[in-house]
């Protein structure tokens, strides 16, 4: 799960301290959780709601920050890229919702149905996702053909 939220969130302290917390929610409601069909999928549910959750905060924080440099007449950072492309900011860069698809479905290996239940959506909604992001990735120059083609 860490790693899954690692790629989702762009930050590995922030997916350790989510995953633990999705836990200890899990040890907190430990007697309704073993008694589900799918304790899994409910723990990975729990984890991309806070998740979703902290990137929300996150890109508010930061329109803030933006908002208030631009007032300062400061300039956003150059980004220092070498031309490769990393899977992991192919992944970041997509849009949330096919984000969340890719990094369930083939990053922490659930099933569309699996998927489709920790989003709260319909499996052809998982499938039209995961199609868009795939789309999008094979559009990335650099990302490994056999992430998107495998």
């Amino acid at each position: 799960m860490h790693g899954a939220l690692t790629l989702y969130l762009g930050d590995p302290a922030t997916a350790h301290d989510l995953a633990q917390e999705a836990f200890i929610r899990v040890c907190q409601h430990w007697d309704r959780v073993r008694r589900m069909d799918a304790p899994g999928a409910w723990v990975h549910r729990v984890a991309m709601n806070l998740a979703t959750t902290a990137l929300r905060r996150r890109n508010a924080e930061g329109r803030a920050l933006q908002r208030a440099g631009s007032a300062a007449g400061h300039d956003a950072p150059a980004s220092d890229t070498d031309g490769a492309v990393d899977i992991r900011a192919a992944v970041t860069a997509l849009p949330l919702a096919e984000r969340a698809v890719i990094v369930l479905r083939y990053f922490a290996d659930l099933t569309t149905a699996e998927t489709a239940s920790v989003l709260g959506i319909p499996e052809g909604t998982v499938k039209t996702r995961a199609r868009r992001a795939l789309a999008n990735l094979r559009r990335e120059p650099g990302v490994p053909e056999v992430i998107i083609d495998g």
